[in-house]
């Protein structure tokens, strides 16, 4: 199947995402990617010779391939499908690397996904089965690539995990990330599992993908998927197009959730900053503010703690020009703002 590769979105795809943080910028992404044109379960088979082929056109397995080494053993497409297995590198098989049994089965438009489907080896998948992915301190069991089944050692959940190797686990936390977009407010009858609420992640996976998510920046290899899954989808992961999408939904995974309406919220401005930007608060705000700046790779830029006051203003005349997140808390409110900094 031929597929149409770009090199970057289509002009104006995340238009009505701009300016957005939070559930409403969730909510905007949903509406941008949903409605995908759906495959069949075994045009996967063809599909995957296009989002899924190593230069040289062997299977690129994220649970067999060792990134800088010499993988155990490689899958031809079509030669190699699985069929039956007795042990890693008989076949390759099509993983829901987001657990079918999570969204309850063969249900479309999730069951054929591209953006949460892969291949990989049919023994490890099933080693996988339909555990959460996490960090194992003491493995039960370890494939021939290092992927790892143990009990979990990141904080919040301690139950039977799988984990990926190191170089493909912001693959796997932009998959669990678009999943819990592309359906949102689709997926109050899933079941869910120890890692997911319908297709939100719970607070312990946020913060583990989110951490995934940021010490394994995007690859040339996601974003070529990412535009051959759109010539056949017509929709696109935008957390590989866009990485700082995450931070300006999932912000400080151990903090509060917003409040308030749009209209209550405080007010910055200008927008973009320069020198500075000042923070309008309304008049019912009275307590002590706490504002942090960080960068979208999650590294911290400015702290300040203010007393009461209608406005602050924040000085930016020594940061270089960038996109960054501000995370505002007043009491119990807390609120997270993208901004854009121009000299």
């Amino acid at each position: 199947m031929a597929v149409m590769a770009v090199s970057q979105p289509p002009a104006g795809y995340y238009l009505e995402a701009e300016g957005k943080t939070g559930v409403e910028l969730k909510q905007a992404l949903h509406d941008i990617i949903k409605g995908h044109t759906e495959s069949t379960y075994t045009a996967l088979w063809t599909h995957f010779v296009a989002t899924d082929s190593t230069a040289d056109g062997m299977v690129w397995d994220m649970y067999s391939d060792i990134p800088g080494g010499t993988p155990p053993y490689i899958f031809t497409f079509g030669t190699n499908q699985c069929g039956s297995y007795q042990k890693e590198g008989d076949c390759y098989n099509r993983e829901h690397s987001f657990p079918r049994s999570w969204f309850g089965g063969e249900i479309m438009p999730m069951y054929t996904d591209l953006f949460h489907l892969y291949p990989t080896d049919g023994w490890v998948n099933n080693k996988r089965g339909n555990y959460p992915f996490g960090v194992v301190a003491s493995a039960t069991w370890t494939s021939l690539n290092g992927s790892k089944l143990g009990s979990n050692s990141w904080p919040g959940y301690s139950g039977t995990v799988f984990e990926p190797v190191d170089a493909y686990k912001g693959d796997f936390a932009r998959t669990m990330l678009y999943m819990a977009v592309r359906y949102y407010g689709e997926d109050g009858s899933w079941p869910g599992s120890d890692m997911v609420t319908g297709a939100e992640p719970k607070s312990w996976a946020v913060s583990m993908l989110l951490h995934w998510h940021n010490t394994d920046p995007v690859s040339q290899k996601e974003t070529n998927r990412n535009n051959a899954v759109y010539g056949i989808q017509n929709n696109r992961n935008p957390f590989i197009d866009k990485p700082e999408y995450a931070v300006a939904i999932w912000g400080d995974p151990t903090s509060v959730s917003e409040t308030a309406s749009a209209a209550t919220r405080p007010v910055l401005y200008p927008l973009p900053a320069k020198e500075s930007v000042t923070v309008s608060f309304p008049e019912y705000f009275k307590g002590e503010a706490v504002i942090r700046i960080i960068s979208l790779t999650g590294r911290d830029i400015k702290s300040i703690v203010a007393p009461y006051s209608e406005t602050i203003e924040i000085d930016f005349g020594d940061t270089p020009p960038g996109t960054y997140l501000l995370i505002l808390r007043v009491g119990p409110h807390r609120y997270s703002y993208l901004l854009p900094v121009i000299k």
